[in-house]
């Protein structure tokens, strides 16, 4: 083949490097679904375990599509975690301590006081120049304190005991935990991974966060303000956090110690994993959510074979290693 047709064929996609960038992390879920499905028939290929798994990564999915937003920026937001936290224990106190009993109104306060994560991002990040990664980080030590502090490092939960010995007032609503099956926390993942990719895809302000993310200083010389779409990223970036933790505290129907810390690095996983989904090569709501699938695949997959948790973390370890290099793979060529 001369360089000529080689060009041509590279342009065209039809490598077979071309097509494992595009393509092999789609290929290795259906890979690993056909091997769980052969390994467990009669388990792991049943109706009530697809939406098991489905239920299972909705609550990532939400949160790591706000990292998406972050991403999109070419930022990072290490915060998610203790922003799903706390937003599980505030929602949960609204109903257990004070006794509201609107769903819509604790949710919206919820959202309202969980801005304060992105508030803080924002001003470590953006006003004071301070690198994503550690800013976000010392955001997400910051919150962790302050979900332990407010809920005296307890958990909170339907008639617990007060610290002045009365038995806590309020009790959850059956509407809220209702949020928390999957019939409602399914179709919010869609919902939410939907929005995300339209907003990017298809508004000027995902174009310009893409923008911003490719080359800040050349969307700035566009007259893109740079500032401003990175406060807009950290911003929505804070609401799905939010709106992750207040689908897990339906979903539990209480509110555990550090329970929204676990889906950090899920998230993340999922977050860098849809980098090389369909050879996207940037964070993208479709490419975080086949990332959550696999996260999710492999989770339940080998639960039903026993494999020891301590093993899993290997492995999606190795899995997240080949998606990015799938993704530089290509970025190099």
């Amino acid at each position: 083949m001369n360089p000529k047709e080689a060009q041509l064929q590279k342009k065209k996609g039809g490598s077979p490097l071309d097509f494992i960038t595009n393509w092999g992390m789609l290929l290795i879920i259906a890979i690993l679904f056909v091997f769980f499905a052969v390994s467990m028939p009669g388990m792991f290929l049943t109706g009530d375990n697809m939406i098991t798994i489905l239920r299972n990564i909705s609550i990532t999915t939400v949160i790591a599509v706000g990292l998406t937003f972050a991403l999109s920026v070419n930022g990072m937001d290490l915060s998610i975690g203790a922003n799903a936290n706390f937003a599980a224990a505030f929602v949960t106190t609204t109903f257990v301590w004070y006794g509201m009993q609107s769903i819509g109104v604790s949710i919206l306060l919820t959202i309202i006081v969980c801005l304060s994560v992105a508030a803080v991002n924002c001003l470590l990040i953006v006003k004071f120049k301070i690198m994503d990664m550690i800013a976000s980080l010392a955001t997400m030590f910051i919150f962790q304190g302050i979900a332990l502090t407010y809920t005296r490092g307890g958990a909170v939960t339907e008639r617990m005991m007060m610290p002045d010995g009365s038995q806590a007032p309020g009790l959850i609503p059956p509407e809220f935990k209702a949020l928390g099956k999957a019939e409602f926390l399914i179709p919010i993942m869609l919902i939410v991974v939907v929005f995300a990719f339209f907003f990017l895809t298809y508004t000027k302000h995902g174009r310009y966060m893409y923008a911003v993310g490719g080359n800040p200083e050349a969307a700035r010389l566009s007259g893109i303000p740079v500032s401003k779409y990175r406060v807009l990223a950290y911003v929505f970036s804070s609401i799905f956090a939010a709106l992750g933790g207040i689908m897990l505290a339906a979903y539990i129907g209480s509110s555990q110690v550090k329970a929204g810390d676990a889906y950090l690095m899920p998230s993340v996983a999922a977050a860098y994993i849809g980098f090389s989904v369909a050879g996207a090569g940037k964070a993208n709501p479709f490419g975080t959510l086949a990332g959550a699938a696999l996260v999710g695949l492999l989770d339940n997959g080998f639960i039903m074979m026993s494999v020891p948790y301590y093993a899993m973390d290997i492995v999606k370890g190795c899995v997240l290693a080949a998606a990015l290099a799938l993704t530089y793979a290509r970025k190099k060529n």
